[in-house]
């Protein structure tokens, strides 16, 4: 369902039935594939078998990855963004996130946030004319500017979201705390803030 939505949102930024759409459409679907077969070899080399999982967590990781790249790339250059961003995610994923030990257990910035961000940093390096020319060539198509243009996206974004993050953060601390208490936790959230049995066993 997602995959088949992200077609929408990313063939549907052109606006228009005719041919960007399209390429959209077909940089979505080969990035996407491309991910997912590669987290799973990835999967078969460090664990010994691929799980369907990490097949489905690739495959989100190249939606992510293509969608800045969509309207701008050759389908060979949607391949490239997905065989990538499945090994940085992979990384991120089953590395990174051990090693720093931050808490993030539906991987989301593992994979939306790294992915996004490798996603948008591609994009200066496969981007061509060719697919959209009120686009522009990127370091492939022999114009690196494009990939320190891309960078500074990126880093402006993210000073940006952190900084707005924060104040949102602190605003809502004391207005009404960020965090239920620990007890509340050890009871489970579904009796203390809903009232509904939901997933926590009663005896």
């Amino acid at each position: 369902m997602l995959w088949f939505g992200w077609f929408g949102f990313n063939g549907g930024s052109a606006l228009g039935a005719g041919g960007l759409a399209t390429t959209a459409f077909v940089s979505t679907h080969i990035a996407a594939a491309t991910a997912g077969l590669v987290w799973a070899g990835l999967d078969m080399m460090v664990n010994r078998h691929a799980t369907m999982l990490g097949t489905i967590t690739g495959a989100v990781a190249g939606l992510v990855a293509i969608t800045p790249a969509a309207g701008y790339v050759t389908p060979l250059g949607a391949m490239a963004i997905g065989i990538t961003v499945a090994l940085i995610c992979f990384i991120s994923v089953m590395y990174v996130k051990v090693k720093l030990g931050y808490d993030d257990s539906l991987d989301a910035f593992g994979v939306h946030g790294v992915g996004g961000i490798w996603g948008a940093i591609a994009t200066g390096f496969w981007a061509t004319k060719a697919v959209n020319p009120a686009g522009a060539d990127g370091l492939f198509y022999g114009n690196p500017g494009l990939v320190w243009i891309q960078t500074k996206a990126v880093l402006v974004t993210g000073i940006y979201s952190f900084v707005l993050s924060i104040v949102l953060l602190k605003l809502v601390d004391v207005l009404v705390g960020l965090r239920v208490s620990e007890q509340d936790e050890r009871i489970g959230l579904d009796l203390t803030q809903h009232r509904e049995a939901a997933y926590t066993i009663i005896d």
